[in-house]
Formats: C-alpha cells, structure tokens, sequence
C-alpha cells in the first residue's frame, strides 16, 4: 500500500516498517555523487530550506554542477519525489543509469521528464508529445488531465514504480499517466524509433542508479524516497 506522506523528508512509522527509506534527507547531500565522478559537486547544486536544487546555467545542459546520481543503483523499486519547476525549466529523474555509456550531454537512463510544457520548446519536439511533463522521454507520452496539474513555482508529486516483472509505471500527483513493459516489443520498437536508438539494449539494464539531471535550469527537489520490490 503506497502512503501519501505530505511532511517533506520525512518517513510515517508505517513506511519505515514497509522499506521505504529517504534518498535525500533534506539537509545533506549523503548518497548523491556527481556523474561518473566520486563527489558531489562543488558548485551548481544547493540544498536549502529542505529542498536540493540546481541552479541555473542559462539554460546549458550541465552548465554547472552537472547531473547528480546515487550511489546504490536499483533493480525492482518504488521511487517518489517532489519537484518544483522555474518557468521555462527542463530536468529530469532518469533511472536505470548504469555510466557505461560514454555522452557528452547527461548521463544515459530511462528519463521521467521534467518539463514547463508551456514555456519550453522541447514539449513540441519528439514525437506527439513524448517529451512533455511525466512523460519517459522520447520514448511515450504521458497522458495527463488538466486538473491534476500542479501550477509551475508550486510542488508537484512525481513517482515511478519498476516491478520486478519489469513493468513500469509513471505517476504525477497520485494518478498514473504511463506504464510499459521494458525489454517487451512494444517498448523496443518505440526505442527504435527514438534518439536511444544508437545505444545498445537501451533501458534494459538489470540495476542502475537513480539520477536528477542538470539541464541548465533552476529546478527543485525534495522528498525523495525509494522502496526496493521483491
């Protein structure tokens, strides 16, 4: 059973019976390293009022501290978070990240997609909105309804849940908006027909680690907590 918890960076006594644990504790950067580094960024990242954020960079994908990953990785997890948008801002939460991939942008994973879908260009790129909010970028839209929208300044409720008969699920603020099978055909062929397509056997690693992107905007998490499924 899936707990709204509303107290940031907290865990219910049920929650902490039942797995979960934080992933930020709202007040240091204890298990976040910088991409394919062994230390967490000495700039570009600041954590206040219990909240983690990185700064902007005029909009220059790892402009400044660069994308922040864990140090665990995961294989079958139940992950949320909150995250609080600037205007125009693009980030996102990738997962499955494993850093064997060599790119000169932001490390390579399956991305929930962050994104102003207003004021960004990105969410009329791609294909038939597969790069808006909540969507697996690239790859699928999220289908999202109007009321269930969070104002971009205000927090909004992101979670991703990857069985371990690998389905996968997308959520924004407690309604599912997505799910797909990795390694199914389906989810293949729409690899095939996406910007991943040059990377082998792309989101279908056994464990990654889970990573916030630096895309050169200002964009705000807390909350961040994971529970592993068996």
């Amino acid at each position: 059973m899936y707990v709204a918890n509303f107290l940031p960076n907290t865990l219910t006594t049920y929650e902490k019976k039942d797995g979960w644990k934080l992933l930020f504790d709202g007040k240091t950067n204890n298990g976040w390293v910088r991409a394919y580094q062994d230390q967490f960024p000495a700039k570009g990242w600041i954590i206040h009022n219990g909240s983690i954020t990185v700064q902007s960079s005029d909009g220059r994908q790892a402009g400044g501290g660069g994308d922040i990953v864990t140090k665990d990785a995961y294989a079958a997890f139940d992950l949320s978070f909150e995250f609080k948008l600037s205007p125009g801002a693009n980030s996102g939460v990738k997962y499955f990240v494993t850093l064997e991939q060599v790119s000169d942008s932001s490390a390579i994973g399956l991305e929930y997609q962050l994104l102003d879908d207003t004021l960004h260009p990105d969410a009329k790129l791609g294909r038939d909105g597969n790069r808006t909010l909540a969507s697996l970028y690239d790859i699928m839209k999220a289908e999202k309804t109007n009321r269930f929208l969070r104002p971009i300044g205000a927090w909004n409720f992101g979670r991703l849940v990857v069985y371990p008969n690998q389905k996968v699920e997308h959520y924004l603020n407690g309604v599912k908006v997505l799910e797909y099978i990795r390694g199914s055909k389906d989810f293949r062929d729409l690899v095939a027909i996406s910007k991943y397509k040059i990377w082998k056997n792309f989101g279908e690693a056994y464990e990654g680690r889970i990573l916030l992107q630096d895309h050169g905007d200002e964009v705000s998490f807390r909350s961040i907590k994971i529970k592993t499924l068996k």
